[in-house]
């Protein structure tokens, strides 16, 4: 399937539905990337059957696993094609992600297929190579884009996440959900422990808001700041109720981290505060960059 400058939906509709690879179509401009395409041979390897209709992120997690669907939202995001080598049901397969050009003049689409190994030239070597270049091609956009102690995004690859989140909100007049956690106490924590330790708590607490966030396309960061211990969730839950609750479960992991803090004025454990900020894009004048900055700055 090769990129094109415009599409012909009848045309890539028979193209997907008669490839004996499995394949899949996402509409990315759209709230979830929805799937619109799906054939036989994708639907086959799907764990919870037929993909069209579901949020991309709910179909490639399960099968991939959390830090790959991360991948390949990221690739997304960025307007980018990636290979990736994966297993499953026991074969090995090349996961190739590319954008489609416009099926009309607003609409953006990307195509997700696997190849089986067996069938690409050099087999195993092939996938070796792949594996490689892949490797390397995290650890170069890790090193401008994650946060050296905490492991998460920095403040300007937060913002280019959430730029792109909020063109795609404007125009499907969703909600977007920003969560601000503030680490409390934390330069009292630093003064007590050093930084070797402080580090460690940061990644600690890293660590514990990951495995709260519920899809590929909920991202944290580790924004700029005097003390360092001011972190943010984007959530694409459009519901504030909901939001407060994911907040509320990610202040409980932390304080169940059980780490102490023998100088907090909340309690002996490291605790964050947080605050719930609901955004709805395109029902005013503010920008993405705007809120982010005074976000940053309070």
């Amino acid at each position: 399937m090769q990129q094109m400058e415009a599409l012909d939906r009848d045309v890539l509709e028979q193209l997907v539905a008669g490839s004996a690879e499995p394949v899949l179509v996402a509409r990315v401009d759209s709230a979830d990337w929805p799937v619109v395409l799906s054939n036989p041979a994708f639907d086959g390897i799907c764990p919870d059957g037929p993909a069209v209709g579901k949020p991309f992120a709910d179909v490639v997690e399960p099968m991939l696993g959390r830090d790959l669907a991360v991948e390949l939202s990221e690739t997304i995001r960025a307007g980018q094609e990636t290979s990736i080598p994966v297993e499953r049901s026991g074969r090995e397969y090349l996961l190739s992600l590319l954008p489609l050009g416009p099926l009309d003049s607003s609409t953006r689409y990307y195509a997700a297929y696997w190849r089986s190994s067996a069938s690409t030239a050099g087999g195993a070597t092939r996938a070796d190579t792949q594996r490689a270049l892949l490797q390397a091609r995290r650890r170069v956009r890790d090193l401008t884009r994650e946060d050296p102690v905490t492991g998460l995004m920095n403040t300007a690859a937060f913002r280019d996440v959430l730029s792109h989140d909020w063109a795609v909100a404007a125009r499907e007049q969703s909600a977007l959900g920003l969560v601000v956690l503030e680490l409390n106490d934390f330069d009292a924590y630093f003064e007590v422990f050093g930084r070797h330790a402080t580090d460690s708590c940061l990644r600690r607490v890293a660590q514990a808001i990951r495995r709260c966030l519920r899809r590929a396309s909920d991202v944290a960061a580790r924004l700029d700041g005097a003390n360092g211990g001011k972190l943010i969730v984007l959530s694409h839950g459009s519901n504030e109720e909901g939001v407060h609750e994911f907040a509320g479960r990610i202040a409980a992991a932390v304080r169940g981290l059980g780490l102490h803090h023998p100088r907090s004025k909340v309690e002996r454990f490291v605790t964050v505060s947080y605050e719930v900020t609901m955004l709805k894009p395109g029902s005013g004048k503010v920008e993405a960059a705007a809120v982010l900055e005074r976000l940053v700055a309070d």
